[in-house]
């Protein structure tokens, strides 16, 4: 998904990012559901906005600001072959982020982002801007891929727009429990 689809889904829905932290833990306070994250690309963004709302600590169970590979292994289970095998930057990292996370605070959702907020790091293969969103329940297991460096995006508006898509995917699943 691109910057202006995700922009244009927003829209459609009549959602402000701004509102995205207030509507999550709406939602999960009224499905009695808890949500944990594991962080990357984002580096708490997601943890500090679903924080920043009064009665948070009703629904949110713990974040994981997991930088180095070192600690997506450790702490949240990411196999050594799936970082070796793909890279830290891909589905199946953001997959096993998710599921991890949620399975470490034993939470119903389990959130994640990896990728590549620049303006260093990118490569024809993986761009700056490339993030995957991760999104585990007992239900399944799904990830989103996002390319969120268009028109030069910089650094603060990728990790933004992670920000707010995973805030945007863990709503549309709790709307699901």
């Amino acid at each position: 998904m691109k910057t202006s689809e995700l922009l244009e889904l927003f829209a459609q829905e009549n959602i402000r990012e701004e509102d995205l932290p207030q509507l999550l833990v709406d939602a999960l306070t009224k499905k009695k559901k808890r949500i944990a994250t594991a962080e990357s690309c984002t580096g708490g963004m997601i943890s500090a906005a679903i924080t920043s709302v009064s009665g948070a600590s009703g629904v949110f169970d713990c974040g994981v600001c997991s930088y180095a590979n070192h600690i997506k292994h450790k702490v949240i289970g990411v196999r050594d072959e799936t970082l070796s095998t793909y890279g830290a930057v891909s589905d199946k990292t953001a997959a096993e982020m998710a599921r991890g996370v949620r399975l470490l605070a034993g939470a119903d959702i389990g959130i994640s982002t990896t990728g590549i907020a620049g303006p260093l790091g990118g490569t024809p293969y993986k761009p700056v801007g490339l993030v995957y969103i991760g999104v585990s329940t007992d239900m399944g297991l799904k990830t989103e891929k996002m390319l969120l460096g268009a028109n030069n995006a910089d650094r603060e508006r990728i990790r933004r727009l992670a920000t707010a898509a995973a805030l945007y995917f863990a709503l549309k699943e709790t709307e699901k429990l």
